[in-house]
């Protein structure tokens, strides 16, 4: 299983909203086969690893890391490629929470193969995160909040320079990371300071580029930016509140953006849903990232540690976030630590 969660991983940036899916096909107790989820639309993992596995598949162990489908779809069901296969037993780690493709265990002990679910569930689970979310709390997008700093929980020095916090393997971590992502956001002195493009770029070949998005609450975003100057090439939003006057929002519309007006946070990820965005990463600045974490909307926290002091006169990471007794304050759970270079990564899940 631990092997199928390490293929699932190859269709990062290529399947989604669709799971991340791997598989392994055991005969005689030894691997014979292996597949994974490589493309939205394209074949599951369970029948690519059925095709290379031929007439072995026959009385041998599927290992999969989520429940095979019961529908068509985009592709046959997976339920109906084991059984014509002659697997005799089927372990996988998570259901399907997709009511339309679940059943496949189901379907699959009515027809005497043997169903095992849960091994390695918890893995499973955080690896598919933002699927599992979508599937459970379709009104809004699985948000993750990206922040490097310094040792010290700093975004930038003094004078507000923050190129770079992070060393290059960090950064192309960044790049990796923003590619399973449909969306990714930042405030208005994130995007004046840093004018980032918000693109993907590296190892990974995305499939659709994420919208950018700029939370902008007094609608100042400056005309001159790369990033304004650069929506040819990108879907960009921009999310206010209700108050800017409308030659304000026509102004900015002209430059080719779209202006969603909210109300506050929980109507901007709503809007920002129905705009099509299932998985948001923020990249702060501070008070953005405070004002996520403050309502908590924050799902999962990525933060790459540096290795450097900025003190007292740097940017804070977070801002405007309420204090909490320590006795009632939430603890986060670990997903992952490692070291990126010089740099550290802790990824942190909402209780």
């Amino acid at each position: 299983m631990r092997r199928a969660l390490d293929l699932a991983w190859l269709g990062w940036g290529r399947v989604h909203p669709n799971p991340m899916v791997g598989a392994v096909v055991l005969a005689k107790g030894a691997p014979v086969a292996e597949g994974f989820h490589a493309e939205f639309g394209g074949p599951h993992a369970e029948l690519q690893a059925l095709a290379v596995a031929g007439e072995r598949a026959h009385g041998a162990t599927l290992l999969s890391t989520l429940e095979p489908c019961n529908h068509s779809g985009k592709q046959p069901p997976c339920t109906e490629a084991i059984l014509k296969a002659g697997i005799g037993r089927v372990v996988a780690a998570l259901r399907d929470p997709n009511p339309i493709a679940a059943g496949g265990a189901e379907r699959l002990r009515a027809a005497g193969v043997e169903v095992d679910l849960g091994l390695m569930a918890t893995e499973a689970a955080r690896q598919n995160a933002a699927f599992l979310h979508l599937a459970r709390h379709a009104a809004r997008p699985y948000v993750a909040l990206k922040l490097a700093t310094s040792v010290d929980f700093r975004i930038a020095d003094s004078s507000g320079r923050s190129r770079w916090v992070s060393g290059p393997q960090a950064r192309e971590y960044v790049h990796w990371l923003r590619a399973g992502f449909d969306g990714i956001g930042v405030g208005l002195g994130t995007a004046v300071a840093d004018d980032p493009r918000l693109s993907v770029r590296g190892a990974v070949a995305i499939r659709v580029p994420p919208v950018r998005i700029v939370f902008d609450r007094r609608l100042e975003l400056p005309p001159h930016l790369d990033l304004v100057r650069s929506v040819g090439q990108f879907r960009t939003l921009v999310v206010t509140a209700a108050g800017p006057p409308a030659e304000r929002v026509d102004s900015i519309e002209k430059l080719g953006l779209t202006v969603l007006r909210t109300r506050d946070l929980d109507d901007a990820l709503r809007q920002l849903r129905t705009a099509g965005v299932t998985a948001l990463l923020v990249e702060g600045g501070g008070r953005l990232a405070g004002d996520f974490l403050d309502a908590g909307l924050v799902d999962r926290f990525y933060w790459i540690q540096a290795p450097v002091w900025l003190g007292d006169g740097g940017i804070p990471a977070v801002r405007g976030l309420a204090s909490a007794q320590l006795e009632e304050a939430a603890r986060w759970q670990v997903v992952e630590r490692r070291p990126l270079g010089d740099d550290t990564l802790l990824v942190l899940d909402r209780t």
